[in-house]
């Protein structure tokens, strides 16, 4: 590479041309590369694969409806229970895989106590997933 001359008339004058050389050595070193690493990206190993066909094995949780009236009675998927035999329920459902939803529903003029009362009867048994059950407004 020359990038200075000995000749002092064209010593001040700025260089016009660019040696060409060095690019084309690097551009032969890289292509070089490529060459050689390109078989190697694209060996894969060749395999039949088995075929089968399955289903999902989605287990669906029972729902359980449990019901408070006006009178605060307690009703188990229709069933008049005492709140002492809903707890032993709530506890006997909560051993099952996957846990039931409980479905709530509590007439408008039951005391909070009475839902509040079965919530914690439902969470202390280990039950997480319960939903509440209302009648949409009709405008």
């Amino acid at each position: 590479m020359a990038f200075a001359s000995f000749d002092n008339r064209n010593a001040s004058a700025p260089m016009a041309e660019i040696n060409m050389v060095p690019l084309i050595d690097v551009m032969l070193v890289l292509l070089v590369i490529f060459i050689v690493t390109a078989p190697l990206l694209t060996q894969a190993v060749k395999l039949d694969l088995p075929k089968a066909s399955s289903q999902p094995n989605v287990a669906k949780a029972d729902k359980i409806e449990f019901a408070i009236n006006a009178d605060g009675a307690l009703f188990w998927n229709g069933e008049s229970v005492t709140r002492s035999e809903a707890a032993t329920r709530f506890a006997a459902e909560s051993k099952k895989l996957p846990q039931p939803e409980v479905h709530l529903r509590a007439d408008q003029n039951v005391p909070y106590r009475s839902v509040a009362q079965t919530l914690a009867d439902a969470s202390k048994a280990g039950l997480s997933k319960v939903g509440f059950v209302s009648d949409p407004e009709v405008p």
